[in-house]
Parts: structure tokens; C-alpha cells; sequence
């Protein structure tokens, strides 16, 4: 039986989420509502009264790096971004996906160029754009570009506002943050990249099986809309409450 709100003394914070299977073992997924996030929030202080009471051993906690790199400052408001041609050219020559405009926004684009260089990015467009349409493989722009262009989230009217109007980078040295943040929330901790293409850990505690973290949120559980729930708990089911 799988873990019920109704009948376990969850606080008002924590929803029970859908269960998973990966492999042979089932896994629920409880996600933590939290206040809304800013420049200079203690992750380390809200993970201590929101998610430390109610880790239990074996458990994994993974926190969106949306909100991370919110905390760090790493974001910049969209009308306030002066985008050069060059990322207008390139965006404008960016295949149209069904997961959303990402790198085809100008606004993404020139905080790419920022973030990697255009020596990089024009190397990564010509690649990628030559094995995608030679080839039929996709991916090899972002792999190429690196990890902290991949990360970047362009501006979303989903997003909780203000923050729908705002390019968002990736955080500033996740590795460090996921070690520290582990320590105050009482568990292992990932700080994770979950999208509606998939999910990335960009860094963990030493304890993070990572490649089942990333099936376990391979469906983006994390609501970081007005469901305000960036933070989220993986537990073997067979561990009660």
C-alpha cells in the first residue's frame, strides 16, 4: 500500500506525491511546499525546519536548481538583457522543439554566449546543427556547449512570478551546494535540473545514487509554479512513515 496524506501525519507542507518504479523497486515522492524564494534566501535554515524532521534513513532529498540559482542571484529580468546580434542569429537557427522555445529565445541565446563564450557556442551551433541535420542526432549542441548552457531557463509565464520574467543560470558551484545543503536538511541531498525532457543531477552528496535519482525524477515531480514545491523526498516504499 502506498503512502496515503489521509492516513499518515504528513504537516500541511509536505503532499504526497505518485510513487515510481525503477527497476524492481517502487519508490514514493513527497514534495515539500516552501515560502517563495529569493536572492539571499537561507536554503540551509528553511531545509532545516521544512525537511530535517521528516528525513529517514535511506531517503534521498533533491532541491530544483531553479530556486538555487534564485538564492545565488545567478538570474537576470528579460527587458533588462541587451541581446546582440550574433545571439539573434543563432537563436533564429535553432530547431523548433515541442518542449518549449529554449535556446530559440534570443534572451537564452545571449546569456549562453555570456556563460560559454562565442567561440564555444559557435563552435557547439555548427556541430550540433551539422550531426543533427547530416546525421539525425540531436543533443550534440548542449553537449558540446557544456552543462552550464544546457541549465539556463528562459523566460515562462508557468513560472511563479516574478520569476516567469527572468533568464535563470545555472547556481554557482552545485557540488558545494548540494554538500552543504545535505548537512542541514539531515539527509543526502541532489540538486537537480528536471524538465519536461528529462532530469540531470549537476550535484550530490557522497551518498546520492545518482542514476536512480535521475529515473525517479525522469517525470519532473517537482511543481515550481504556484504549486510552490521545488523541494522533494525519495523513499524506498517499503520504509514507513
Amino acid at each position: 500500500m502506498f503512502l496515503d496524506s489521509t492516513e499518515l501525519p504528513w504537516p500541511q507542507h509536505i503532499q504526497v506525491g505518485s510513487p515510481i518504479i525503477c527497476g524492481r523497486q517502487t519508490f514514493d515522492r513527497l514534495l515539500v511546499h516552501t515560502p517563495m524564494i529569493h536572492q539571499g534566501t537561507d536554503l540551509e535554515q528553511m531545509l532545516q525546519t521544512l525537511v530535517r524532521p521528516w528525513v529517514k534513513s535511506g531517503d534521498m532529498i533533491f532541491i530544483s536548481e531553479k530556486v538555487v540559482a534564485i538564492s545565488q542571484g545567478r538570474l537576470a529580468k528579460g527587458d533588462e538583457i541587451q541581446v546582440r546580434p550574433l545571439a539573434h542569429f543563432l537563436s533564429a537557427r535553432v530547431m523548433k522543439s515541442s518542449h518549449g522555445l529554449g535556446h530559440r529565445n534570443p534572451l537564452v541565446m545571449e546569456m549562453a554566449l555570456r556563460e560559454a563564450g562565442p567561440v564555444r557556442i559557435l563552435f557547439a551551433a555548427a556541430v550540433g546543427g551539422f550531426s543533427k541535420r547530416v546525421l539525425g542526432r540531436s543533443g550534440d549542441f548542449y553537449r558540446l556547449a557544456g552543462r552550464r548552457v544546457a541549465a539556463i531557463d528562459g523566460t515562462n509565464r508557468v513560472t511563479i512570478p516574478p520569476y516567469g520574467d527572468y533568464v535563470v543560470l545555472m547556481p554557482t558551484d552545485p557540488e558545494g551546494v548540494a554538500r552543504r545543503l545535505a548537512g542541514a536538511a539531515g539527509g543526502d541531498l541532489a540538486v537537480v535540473d528536471v524538465n519536461d525532457v528529462g532530469a540531470e543531477v549537476l550535484g550530490a552528496s557522497a551518498g546520492i545514487d545518482r542514476d536512480l535519482l535521475r529515473q525517479a525524477t525522469r517525470d519532473n515531480p517537482l511543481g515550481q509554479g504556484h504549486q510552490q514545491t521545488p523541494v522533494g523526498i525519495i523513499r524506498v516504499h517499503n520504509l514507513a512513515h
